[in-house]
């Protein structure tokens, strides 16, 4: 691997690696996102998630990275990120998000989706459209010559536009035979610091996490589960992304 300002590049073949480790990940992801209904106690989900990382010969990448105890983050409403599985059960009207990621050959697969159990409100699922819009928004600007921060702008731009919030306390980041390399990538714009700027073979987590009122953030006495400081919705989309002569490449689109 080459580097730059810190940044690891991948090659076609490191870059091959983490498109495996991303599929495997989209794929765990899809199966999960066919269970979500209500009734449905959030530990299920973790149990998918183990056994289907054994059938693909892949280890978590999320159980015991800083003591994080699951292979799977669950987080339910209020919860932005890192919630555990646990004995709840899902109910009519939530939102689920779910962040996985695998270990492949050495390489790591990043993703995370948020999803509506039943019927959900109007708010809540516009919330999860703008969250999935402003990822996207985000990825277009992946490309060598932009800066970081054209990522930022994209989506600090969308979500704010449709009177929601961007968190800051939680970014996204580069991501190769480690789960989290430099650079950290912000879903806002940092006042008066440059942006890195994009190279072909960058590989980057683009994570935007929105929330309908405050984007201020508590964390509960579990050390791990982030939630709105005013306890309304969150939701949570996330793509690893390589930067490539083409263009941006989703590497853990679903098939």
């Amino acid at each position: 691997m080459k580097k730059f300002r810190g940044v690891f590049l991948k090659n076609d073949k490191e870059i091959g690696l983490l498109r495996e480790a991303n599929r495997i990940v989209a794929t765990i992801l899809d199966v999960l996102g066919e269970h979500v209904r209500p009734g449905v106690k959030t530990m299920f989900f973790e149990d998918i998630t183990q056994n289907l990382c054994k059938q693909f010969g892949v280890r978590p990448a999320f159980q015991g990275y800083c003591g994080f105890p699951f292979a799977l983050c669950c987080s339910v409403n209020e919860e932005i990120v890192h919630g555990f599985p646990s004995e709840r059960v899902l109910q009519e009207g939530d939102i689920v998000s779910f962040d996985m990621g695998v270990i492949y050959q050495g390489f790591f697969g990043d993703s995370a989706r948020t999803f509506a159990v039943g019927t959900v409100s109007e708010e809540a699922a516009r919330l999860m459209d703008v969250t999935r819009q402003s990822l996207m928004l985000g990825i277009e600007q992946a490309r060598s010559g932009n800066s970081l921060y054209d990522i930022s702008r994209a989506v600090q731009q969308h979500v704010e536009s449709n009177g929601f919030g961007v968190v800051r306390r939680f970014v996204g980041h580069g991501i190769g035979t480690r789960l989290h390399e430099r650079p950290e990538i912000p879903n806002f714009v940092p006042p008066g610091l440059p942006g890195v700027p994009l190279k072909v073979g960058m590989v980057l987590a683009i994570e935007p996490m929105v929330t309908v009122g405050s984007y201020e953030v508590d964390v509960l006495e579990d050390n791990w589960t982030a939630v709105t400081r005013d306890r309304k919705l969150s939701a949570h989309f996330e793509h690893s992304v390589a930067i490539t002569s083409n263009g941006p490449e989703i590497l853990s689109r679903s098939e």
